[in-house]
């Protein structure tokens, strides 16, 4: 301890100090030095200074450690009294809490410690650190509140569509399946698979033996049938819709078309003219590439007619859905979470209340201007660039899009948003002052609010977080939960819950919904040719599309809506209506009950006139009755007369020997010599007569 003879040397030991340290205690020369570090809190002013002043002032970080020398400096020590302290502590709070700048290197001086002239003292630096950090958490209020303090409920939403929610249609109209399957296949979009599929196939089959036949409109909606039909009654191979053995016997596909032509309209499938993809190609590794070249301009007619017919109702949500595929393309995804893991990932807004497809694009890597916010944020603001959406809508999306860059963007938009959120995102609170602590109950929730943003965290079996615009941190909502008593026991209990998580739940499931509708009846076959799959899924979409616009006209209507299989089944009928027929008509509805053949009646110029009516007579279409057998060269032209008893022949149904007999009613090609009947035989087995 320094011990001092007089006052006066006291005196000059103090003054020294102050002219040393640049931690000084003076207010008025402090003022400066902490206004440099851009705080903006009112606990600083300097009302004698103009502007011109206060910028030519030199701006110089005040470090925690010029304090701590002159608070805890052996020479100061003596000298410390309860008044001093109180001097000190205000100025370690106003120097903590403004706004901290960058590094800045253009001073020397600037990250040195000064202290007094008897050294550092080292033993100070890790208290004063610690006192610090806790005030600013008591200054700033950053800290998680409980359940039990009260939060303030945000302005809700206005809800102001620019048009009438749901279908966009005549209201009065009775739409069959075939027209609302038209809205989005419509004779644009056939004429344009017509036009691009032709011309692929004659530059295809050039050459070859078989020479390419063109497709009609016809054609094509006939293989929109089959491929429709075959997501109904699905079967291993294509081929196997058109075997007639027991097991395979599906009258329906060819009385469409035949087997050959329906292989042939799907290897030569095209949707975009091959001399664009032709040029496209010569651009590739440029920018001017278009990896989705081959399934344009299909795919903005889909996509426009997605929301052209339907407006959505307020709650919508944003999540990806995978296309499986396992085709050699670059933008092939892998994601491990999902139950289809390999294929193509589309972004996807639907309607969270019926599953309607509003918005999708196929994910195919960066691409364009990218607005540096991330992949998940120029996602997002893509799906909503819709015409005709309107304002006050509730936005549901998962932690992969949500965080509060998007929600305060959706939020100047009209958009409120609701979703779980990472921890580790920019702009979550980063404190744990009244944080949930290791074994907590089950329904304890924590909850911080800056400005319009809400952040939750709520544990369930696991902690969920959660961002919101739109809620309050809690509305006195119960859930009941299993919780495991004191004795060990399992009971149900109600625990709170915040609104934001319950409404999530409810309204997340948009596009999980239209998933499932498209996977009850999936039409995607096997193709080596990923274009293929995607035309495939536009079908899917389009069908399961025009299905919730007919369940939305029949709840305008009051009308008994029907069940997805009945209405594919209806429109496929409707398809194999207006499109082409085969050479041979496929066979009719045999599958009837059993009853005698009955021969037709004689005529009535050699019947007595004392004979009994025959009872066949009454039953003019009686099963059996015009089964009868017929040669395949009748129906052909210039055969020579010694092969006109082995022209045409194909494989009989029942023992694949060559034949050239068949059906005339059931078209079935069948044995009927000698040696072999199977032309009886068949028909008995499918009780067609006995």
């Amino acid at each position: 301890m320094f011990l001092f003879e007089s006052d006066d040397e006291l005196k000059e030991l103090h003054s020294d100090l102050d002219s040393e340290s640049e931690c000084s205690l003076d207010e008025e020369e402090y003022v400066p030095g902490g206004l440099a570090r851009g705080s903006d809190q009112d606990d600083f002013s300097d009302e004698d200074s103009s502007d011109e002043e206060w910028a030519s002032k030199p701006k110089r970080k005040v470090s925690r450690k010029r304090c701590c020398s002159v608070s805890a400096s052996p020479v100061s020590s003596p000298l410390k009294s309860p008044s001093r302290k109180q001097e000190v502590s205000p100025c370690r709070k106003k120097l903590r809490y403004a706004s901290t700048p960058k590094k800045d290197t253009s001073t020397p001086n600037s990250g040195k410690t000064l202290s007094s002239p008897q050294g550092k003292n080292k033993s100070c630096k890790p208290a004063e650190k610690k006192v610090v950090i806790e005030e600013e958490d008591d200054v700033d209020g950053d800290r998680w509140c409980n359940i039990d303090e009260e939060d303030v409920e945000p302005l809700q939403p206005r809800f102001r569509p620019d048009r009438d929610v749901g279908p966009q249609l005549n209201r009065t109209a009775n739409y069959t399946p075939l027209e609302l399957f038209q809205l989005f296949f419509s004779m644009t979009v056939i004429n344009t698979l017509v036009k691009n599929t032709n011309a692929y196939g004659k530059n295809k089959y050039q050459g070859q033996k078989e020479s390419w036949v063109p497709v009609t409109t016809a054609d094509m909606y006939s293989f929109i049938c089959l491929v429709l039909y075959m997501g109904i009654v699905p079967l291993k191979t294509l081929k196997e819709f058109w075997r007639g053995s027991k097991l395979f016997s599906l009258p329906f596909p060819a009385s469409v078309m035949p087997c050959r032509r329906f292989l042939a309209i799907s290897r030569s499938l095209h949707m975009n003219d091959p001399a664009v993809e032709m040029a496209n190609e010569q651009n590739k590794g440029t920018s001017g590439y278009d990896r989705l070249c081959k399934i344009k301009p299909l795919y903005g007619q889909i996509l426009e007619a997605c929301y052209t017919f339907f407006h959505p109702y307020q709650h919508i949500s944003i999540d990806e859905r995978m296309v499986a595929s396992k085709a050699r393309i670059s933008f092939k995804q892998y994601i491990k979470s999902k139950p289809t893991k390999w294929g193509f990932k589309l972004f996807v807004l639907a309607d969270s209340s019926c599953g309607y497809t509003l918005n999708f694009f196929v994910y195919v890597g960066r691409e364009g201007v990218s607005s540096g916010k991330g992949v998940s944020y120029d996602a997002v603001m893509r799906l909503l660039k819709i015409p005709f959406l309107g304002k006050g809508y509730k936005l549901y999306t998962d932690n992969f899009y949500t965080s509060p860059t998007l929600s305060l963007d959706l939020l100047q938009r009209k958009i409120w948003c609701v979703g779980t959120l990472r921890s580790n995102v920019a702009g979550y609170p980063r404190t744990k002052r009244n944080a949930m602590p290791e074994k907590t109950p089950r329904g304890t929730l924590r909850w911080i609010r800056k400005g319009q943003l809400l952040f939750v965290k709520w544990l369930d079996t696991r902690e969920v977080t959660m961002c919101s615009t739109l809620h309050k941190a809690y509305s006195n909502e119960m859930v009941k939960r299993k919780v495991k008593d004191a004795d060990g026991q399992w009971r149900v209990k109600e625990v709170p819950v915040p609104g934001c998580i319950k409404d999530y739940n409810q309204h997340m499931g948009g596009v999980d919904l239209s998933d499932a509708l498209i996977s009850y009846y999936n039409v995607l076959h096997k193709t080596h040719k990923w274009y293929k799959t995607l035309f495939y899924h536009f079908v899917d979409i389009a069908t399961v599309n025009a299905f919730i616009l007919h369940k939305g006209m029949c709840k305008l209507q009051n009308r008994p809506m029907l069940k997805q299989k009945n209405f594919r089944e209806q429109l496929i009928v409707a398809l194999a209506e207006i499109g082409s027929t085969p050479r041979r008509s496929g066979p009719q509805n045999f599958m009837l009950p059993a009853s005698p053949f009955k021969v037709p009646p004689a005529s009535p110029s050699i019947v007595p006139a004392n004979a009994a009516p025959c009872p066949s007579a009454e039953l003019p279409d009686a099963p059996g009755a015009g089964h009868l057998p017929a040669y395949f060269v009748e129906q052909m032209t210039n055969v020579a007369p010694k092969d006109r008893a082995t022209a045409g022949r194909r494989a009989c149904v029942v023992c694949k020997r060559k034949s050239p007999v068949y059906c005339s009613t059931c078209q079935k090609t069948l044995c009927f010599t000698t040696l072999r009947n199977c032309y009886s035989e068949w028909h008995r087995d499918n009780r067609i007569c006995v």
